[in-house]
């Protein structure tokens, strides 16, 4: 990083981005830890199937309740990230974090004790949960983490979002040996592990204050923004952070709202959609996703001999080049 930027690195800055990053760590833990403990998660679905139908689950449909519960938490998370506007607009950027802990705890409540009450379908309604959560955090965080990140420095940042994923999947994969929580009786405590970070932003973002734009734009309080802004800043003056805010703000009322069949009509937009649907069709397309989801059970049937540890080698990749990502945004 360049001296120039450090300044700006203050410590309620630094708080308010930790405290958000917190929710993008829940995103790839829960992305990443279903992965390790299939085996022992199956047998409970075997085990519960047979106490209640005093039958052995057939292996159809175990790989249809196993697939249900992965591709539950992908539902769950396209509702929420299309319902991240109804909360961001009206409640905060800080406010809706805060408030989607809520989904956490009901979710790390309903998988953890799912082996106690003998239900896979609090399991899979968990999951359903969680990936609600996770869709609302793919909105929340980045656009809080560049509302109070400084111009410079906002590039940075922002791919601390994308850092806490991979970290969260790495350490899923981790807490998922069968040494650690992957194993019949500490998979539950696996799966609630989330109440734990969703309990810690419930602490540290109280602390944190609300979004300066949010506050000027949204809520037209710009005493409360000035503020805000000389925190996360470390200096009195903020004149020109609320003057791009307020050109920001004059620009947006100037342009014509568009639809979304207008946003793919129009020239204007046809680069920067297509420019966007090519990288997300390159990730997506990668086969990454079956990496995260299934990789410990691809390894197994490839006769590797301890699928665990392979997994949890992509995931040391994973993190390694995202490491060299953010370091290059740091550097450049």
């Amino acid at each position: 990083m360049s001296l120039p930027l450090l300044p700006q690195m203050t410590a309620r800055l630094m708080l308010a981005v930790g405290g958000a990053v917190l929710g993008s760590l829940q995103f790839g833990y829960n992305t990443g830890v279903i992965n390790a403990p299939q085996e022992v998660i199956e047998e409970f679905y075997n085990q519960t199937w047979h106490y209640r139908y005093n039958e052995y689950i057939s292996r159809g449909t175990l790989t249809t309740l196993w697939s249900l519960s992965v591709s539950i938490f992908s539902v769950g998370g396209m509702i929420g990230s299309f319902s991240v506007g109804l909360f961001v607009n009206r409640l905060g950027r800080r406010n809706s974090m805060l408030l989607s802990n809520g989904l956490a705890f009901l979710a790390a409540v309903l998988m953890g004790f799912s082996k106690m009450a003998g239900s896979f379908e609090m399991l899979i309604l968990g999951r359903f949960v969680i990936g609600v959560y996770s869709g609302l955090t793919t909105g929340f965080v980045p656009m809080y983490v560049g509302e109070v990140s400084p111009t410079a420095l906002r590039g940075a940042l922002g791919t601390l979002h994308q850092l806490g994923i991979v970290v969260g999947i790495l350490v899923a994969q981790v807490f998922g040996m069968d040494l650690i929580m992957g194993n019949d009786d500490l998979w539950p405590l696996l799966l609630g592990f989330i109440f734990v970070p969703a309990l810690l932003q419930c602490i540290l973002l109280p602390l944190a204050p609300e979004s300066p734009r949010f506050l000027l734009i949204n809520r037209n309080e710009e005493n409360k923004a000035k503020s805000v802004l000389k925190k996360l800043r470390g200096t009195t003056d903020v004149s020109k952070d609320l003057q791009e805010m307020k050109e920001e703000s004059r620009q947006m009322m100037q342009e014509k709202k568009v639809t979304i069949p207008e946003l793919f009509r129009s020239p204007m937009y046809r680069q920067a959609i297509l420019i966007a649907i090519v990288l997300q069709l390159s990730q997506q397309l990668s086969g990454i996703n079956a990496v995260f989801y299934y990789s410990t059970s691809i390894f197994a049937k490839s006769g590797v001999q301890q699928p665990v540890y392979a997994t949890i080698g992509s995931g040391v990749v994973n993190t390694a080049f995202t490491v060299v990502s953010v370091s290059l945004d740091l550097l450049c």
